[in-house]
């Protein structure tokens, strides 16, 4: 059975993501706002959810219309076949947002959806009570423009929850964001690859992982794989397929930080993520980076000033790390960065720029080439 699918992601990823799905030769992909839509079957929900690097999570639409008033909003509801995926014991809470719209209160909007779900699925199935105890079918609603798109979430936790960092430092940078910092880096592999303000780690073992072509969620569970006609043979199939495509190789990726602890961190979540043994982590301070290899493509996230140091600070080790790195030769910087004034301090113009979103923070990553 073929599902109209949904990939919500942060402003400023669909095309990576978009890419990521065509790699997948997902059928009918194309970008909006926000989300990447694409047509699959089962065995593609599984695929994406197991693969996807980038994406937040992966979502059946169910449906989409306008909804100007609670009245079209409750009907519109209603009308959609919930019986095509809600079982007569399926547990279906409601959640979502509301943006732009006549309908802002997401209360409201959640107990009304909820409602007209309910009369469905009493018309369907012949009763009156839905005890709600078996698998999970979170209802996903978002009304943007007044245009309302009800959805069922098939991943359950994010999917940049990898499962390889239960333990953090401060201001830790999504797995999802950093492999897109990577992807777009274009780093395949070949080139030594250095992070030297790794914090948790999270960069250099995302490049790791892309390096191996090792598909993220190998080692987690999605909601869906509860779910009757989602078999977990297919599941299991799925990620045997994606174990054989995973390389291996002499890999050169350098993860470096000033604080002790944050690097015992780094170290403990490789570990978990079975890269330790190609990711040389060590206490160093940036701003004596002096690798003089070639091919050599840095992707990093230095404090930004807002979070974690105030903003002279942060101007400061722009500029002496700025000085650290027009001293060394052949190497590629992207750096993710929220500071406005970046390049001035920096030192020096990007090659180029692209505008992302570290959860709410308005970032570019500059691309010095």
């Amino acid at each position: 059975m073929d599902f109209k699918l949904c990939v919500p992601c942060l402003l400023g990823l669909e095309g990576p993501i978009a890419d990521e799905l065509r790699r997948m030769k997902m059928r009918d992909v194309a970008s909006e706002n926000g989300r990447v839509y694409f047509t699959g079957n089962e065995e593609d929900i599984a695929r994406a959810n197991i693969n996807l690097r980038i994406g937040e999570r992966v979502l059946i639409e169910v449906g989409s219309f306008d909804a100007f008033t609670f009245d079209q909003l409750f009907e519109g509801t209603k009308a959609l076949p919930w019986e095509m995926l809600i079982p007569k014991n399926g547990a279906f809470p409601v959640k979502g947002y509301s943006l732009n719209s006549k309908l802002f209160s997401v209360s409201d909007c959640q107990k009304i959806i909820k409602k007209a779900i309910v009369e469905r699925l009493k018309k369907v199935y012949g009763i009156q009570w839905f005890d709600e105890t078996g698998p999970l079918y979170q209802v996903q609603f978002s009304i943007m423009k007044d245009r309302a798109s009800l959805c069922i979430d098939t991943s359950g936790f994010g999917l940049h929850k990898r499962g390889y960092r239960p333990a953090h430092n401060a201001a830790p940078l999504k797995e999802t964001m950093a492999a897109a910092m990577v992807a777009l880096s274009r780093y395949r592999g070949r080139e030594d690859f250095a992070d030297p303000f790794c914090g948790s780690g999270t960069i250099a073992i995302e490049a790791a992982l892309m390096a191996k072509n090792r598909a993220p969620g190998l080692y987690r569970d999605f909601t869906a794989m509860n779910w009757p006609g989602f078999e977990k043979t297919m599941w299991a199939r799925v990620k045997d397929e994606a174990r054989a495509r995973e390389f291996r190789g002499d890999y050169r990726i350098f993860a470096s930080d000033i604080d002790p602890h944050a690097i015992e961190i780094a170290k403990e979540n490789a570990m978990r993520a079975g890269v330790a043994d190609i990711v040389k982590f060590e206490v160093a301070d940036a701003l004596s980076f002096d690798r003089k290899t070639e091919k050599g493509i840095i992707v990093t996230n230095p404090p930004y000033g807002e979070r974690i140091m105030e903003r002279r600070e942060a101007e400061g080790l722009y500029a002496l790390f700025g000085k650290a790195y027009f001293a060394t030769e052949n190497w590629k910087l992207y750096l993710l960065s929220s500071h406005t004034e970046f390049e001035r301090t920096f030192g020096r113009p990007a090659d180029k720029k692209r505008k992302l979103y570290n959860g709410m923070i308005k970032c570019d990553l500059f691309m010095y080439l």
